[in-house]
């Protein structure tokens, strides 16, 4: 576990998440935490084993972003690592910016690493990221799921997102920059209110002060990990023995082994099944809610009942709760995620 004692040298050690790939491109964007990434990386005892090398997205959102990127791309290079510069092109949105700007950069990243035949995206998300993120979700009145926070390593498309430095701190990144000397950038974004994130940095000493701190809130994202991996394998078990037969277009369940089950176990095998056939859904908590509440009456009636929820085709019949992909002129497209937001890459 790293700390802020512990500084660069288990910052370095952190780095053995990624020995399961052979080829890895670093996210840096130029900022202290995703320098420090890299500085490390070059120091890494794997380096030489692997195949590494960098990429910056240009949002084109300020006018100095293309020559930040094409320092950070010369620091890169200083470091011996190919680099990749990538332009977020077209008309940018006037509102929901920082989403859909991040959006914008994982598919960009995607692109990279497929292209360049990367197998994980690393980035350089920290500890007070992962408090930040578990708080966001908090006000947003998310579930167990999305008060874990980030995973170390989860899918990001065709290949794996990894976050090696989640029980850094800050500011054990910056003391690795400025331990080696290099320089940093700072965007100023970071600190405009008008982006929500923004406003919840400037609470975060009141909240400290009440005991909400990065502590606190990391040690309840490690909390809700382990009961989210709890209710995740008795969902995997219960979603066994109720399967009469699946393919990839639908799936038959035991109507009475589904009633049995405790209702967040229900809201679990729903969103699995209905994540294996529209994998493109994002299941939103909220509206995966409400589909649980108006199918438990269903199957405690043991009557007929239907509804399309993200291009899925839901049904009670006999004694069978069946899920289908459904036609296309039922499909709206429905943006939905678990833990009640888009997902984020902070």
């Amino acid at each position: 576990m790293l700390t802020s004692a512990s500084g660069a040298l288990a910052t370095r050690v952190a780095l053995d998440l990624l020995d399961d790939y052979d080829a890895i491109l670093l996210a840096v964007s130029g900022g202290p935490d995703s320098v420090a990434l890299m500085l490390v990386a070059a120091q890494w005892a794997g380096r030489a084993e692997r195949r590494i090398e960098v990429a910056t997205v240009d949002h084109g959102l300020r006018a100095d972003s293309a020559a930040e990127a094409a320092l950070v791309g010369d620091w890169a290079r200083a470091l011996g690592f190919a680099h990749h510069l990538l332009v977020w092109a077209g008309e940018k949105p006037s509102s929901r910016v920082q989403e859909r700007a991040r959006d914008a950069r994982y598919a960009l990243l995607i692109d990279c690493a497929v292209a360049t035949g990367a197998r994980a995206i690393v980035t350089a998300h920290h500890a007070d990221d992962q408090a930040e993120t578990i708080l966001f979700r908090l006000s947003r009145g998310t579930g167990v799921a999305g008060l874990s926070g980030m995973a170390d390593v989860a899918p990001c498309g065709p290949v794996a997102l990894a976050r090696p430095f989640l029980e850094a701190s800050k500011a054990d990144l910056e003391q690795i920059c400025r331990a080696a000397g290099h320089p940093f950038l700072s965007d100023p974004s970071n600190a405009n209110e008008k982006f929500a994130r923004a406003r919840m940095r400037r609470l975060a000493p009141v909240l400290a002060e009440q005991g909400l701190d990065r502590g606190s809130l990391t040690r309840l994202g490690r909390r809700a990990r382990r009961a989210s991996a709890a209710l995740e394998f008795y969902a995997q078990s219960t979603m066994r023995s109720a399967r009469i037969d699946c393919d990839d277009d639908c799936v038959r369940l035991h109507a009475a082994k589904m009633l049995q089950a405790p209702a967040e176990i229900v809201l679990r095998v729903l969103e699995t099944e209905i994540a294996r056939l529209a994998p493109a859904a994002r299941i939103r908590l909220d509206r995966l809610e409400r589909l649980g509440e108006s199918l438990a009456p269903a199957l405690a009636d043991g009557r007929a009942w239907r509804t399309t929820l993200a291009g899925v085709l839901i049904e009670t019949r006999k004694n069978e709760l069946i899920l289908r992909r459904a036609p296309p002129r039922q499909f709206r497209d429905t943006a939905l995620d678990r833990r009640g937001e888009r997902p984020s890459g902070a």
